[in-house]
């Protein structure tokens, strides 16, 4: 591959940033949030959003919490400029919330857009302009001072437009495009000219937006870059340093997250990363990513599905299965070693919401493999483990437990996994919870042919139980059998050691569960029988008859096998 074609000089902060104290911080709140679904997100789609869709992710944005939305660029098409307007005459503008207006650095375009933004309450106006010397050289063909000059033509045109917009709150940002391959001093005394133009003041403070239009670099030299704007800034107290990064490097998040450790105030980008190319920094994510970490991410992400489903509709195009927290199998596991970990995970949970008297809701989330709980942003558990060729006891396990409330012995799981690989391994897909419960009722549950229990009979003799029952061989023939001991368990054994075979138990459990069927007990037996160590389950009303049920679905396995 020709590697040469791609050494490139790196617009590094003069000398470096030798002193950087970025590494040191942590990210203890929110930024400031601003959604560019309806800009940069629409301009990137092949089929641009429609006056609906555009109005469907503008009400989501709300209600998600979004106070800053850039709702589009009105110069470009008369699509965008109706929709702008639409907002504005019909009052659909909630009074906390800043619509923002994006124009380039075009004299004609600059008005255009006040002519949209007329009559709203508070508005940001957006201007932008490539400041980097491949695109100085070669788009504009403009030298440093040449654009400088330019851009303040336009910063002062802005000034001049919002003097004549009266009765508006209006404020302004301004983004040096290309800003992460900018020579750093150029920037900065670009960024200085535009405030002064503006009169940035801390009461009125204007956004310098540092974009990363493409992406580079790693972040680390991007979270040098800002921490070295945010350093030599002249007004700082008046400026809300914010970032717009872009994933061609795949990196966009974490750019995000250690440019606000290095001292930005807000975050630009689109839900789920759609954008140019590969994309915007992905909100979502580092939203949740905050929220992970115990800060409060100010945005609203308990119903994820359904945002997901509003932006799929509106952008038309899927998210992806692996998207980080949204995707259809983020919360899943199929690896046997995953599955096991998530179900002890689980059950200590759920172990500690018993002993605190707690709800497990309540408690720090602590489940290997499971970054967040699934049940926050509105998933439940049914999806988080699913069984295929690579999963193991502790799959299967979870997905009985998950969807039946059957909570398997660690012997029991073993040995059902080892039966269901054998199915995984001939089909090689995926087994779903349905086709699991049918394999687990068939096997374990009504394994046929055996002996069914017609009738049984319970007495006492002082501390002893007398049993007397009648079973129902293969063929149809009844056999009346008897037996005694101090436990219901010992007496059942009693009386099947007349039936012919060497009868062994083991291990009986049972739990009780409680589902769409009411309350029941479910039991669970290991036991040989002529040879043949297996395992047997029952459910029924009370935990006799359960583990009677258990315990003869157990021997017609063991049968069965041998």
């Amino acid at each position: 591959m020709p590697v040469h074609r791609y050494v490139r000089e790196t617009a590094k902060p003069p000398q470096g940033l030798a002193d950087r104290s970025w590494p040191d911080r942590e990210i203890g709140h929110a930024p400031l949030w601003a959604s560019v679904d309806l800009r940069d997100g629409n301009q990137a789609l092949a089929n641009p959003m429609d006056a609906k869709r555009k109005r469907s992710m503008f009400d989501l944005l709300v209600r998600l919490g979004f106070k800053e939305i850039e709702v589009g660029y009105p110069a470009s098409s008369a699509a965008d400029f109706s929709f702008i307007r639409d907002l504005i005459t019909q009052h659909q503008i909630p009074d906390d919330v800043k619509i923002v207006v994006f124009t380039p650095a075009r004299l004609d375009l600059i008005d255009r857009t006040f002519e949209a933004i007329r009559g709203a309450k508070q508005a940001v106006v957006h201007l932008c302009l490539a400041t980097a010397c491949l695109w100085r050289e070669v788009v504009f063909s403009m030298s440093a001072p040449e654009l400088h000059q330019f851009t303040i033509r336009a910063a002062e045109h802005v000034a001049a437009g919002a003097d004549g917009l009266l009765g508006s709150n209006l404020r302004f940002e301004f983004s040096p495009e290309t800003f992460n391959v900018t020579e750093p001093d150029f920037a900065l005394e670009v960024c200085d000219a535009v405030t002064a133009v503006w009169d940035a003041s801390p009461d009125r403070p204007v956004t310098l937006n540092l974009p990363t239009t493409v992406e580079t670099d790693s972040p680390n030299v991007f979270a040098d870059q800002v921490e070295w704007m945010h350093r030599n800034l002249s007004k700082r107290e008046s400026i809300i340093l914010s970032v717009h990064p872009h994933n061609d490097r795949g990196t966009a998040v974490a750019s995000a997250e250690l440019a606000l450790m290095a001292g930005a105030d807000r975050v630009e980008g689109t839900l789920f990363g759609n954008g140019e190319r590969t994309g915007n920094v992905c909100l979502a994510t580092l939203a949740l990513n905050l929220f992970s970490r115990g800060v409060d991410p100010q945005l609203d992400f308990s119903d994820i599905d359904a945002v997901r489903r509003t932006v799929e509709q509106c952008n038309q195009m899927p998210v992806h299965a692996r998207h980080p927290y949204v995707g259809d199998l983020v919360y899943t596991a199929f690896s046997g070693t995953h599955q096991d970990a998530i179900g002890k995970g689980l059950a200590a949970l759920e172990e500690q919401s018993i002993r605190t008297s707690r709800p497990a809701a309540e408690l720090p989330w602590q489940v290997p493999y499971l970054p967040i709980d699934p049940k926050d942003v509105g998933r439940n558990y049914e999806s988080i483990v699913r069984v295929n060729s690579q999963s193991g006891k502790g799959g299967v396990g979870q997905v009985l437990k998950a969807h039946y409330g059957l909570d398997l012995p660690r012997t029991f799981r073993v040995e059902f996994a080892e039966a269901v690989q054998q199915v995984t391994d001939e089909t090689g897909g995926e087994v779903s919870s349905r086709h699991l419960w049918e394999f687990f009722t068939q096997n374990y549950l009504h394994p046929h042919p055996g002996y069914l229990l017609k009738e049984i009979k319970e007495a006492r003799q002082g501390n002893r139980i007398i049993l007397a029952f009648t079973l129902v061989e293969p063929g149809g023939k009844e056999v009346e059998l008897a037996g005694s001991g101090g436990r219901f368990s010992d007496a059942l054994m009693d009386g099947l050691g007349h039936m012919g075979h060497r009868i062994e138990l083991h291990h009986l459990t049972h739990h009780a569960i409680d589902d769409s069927a009411g309350p029941r007990i479910a039991a669970y037996v290991q036991l040989t029988a002529s040879g043949t160590t297996t395992h047997g389950a029952g459910i029924d009303l009370d935990s006799n008859s359960a583990t009677a049920t258990a315990v003869l679905n157990a021997i017609n396995r063991a049968l069965s096998i041998r």
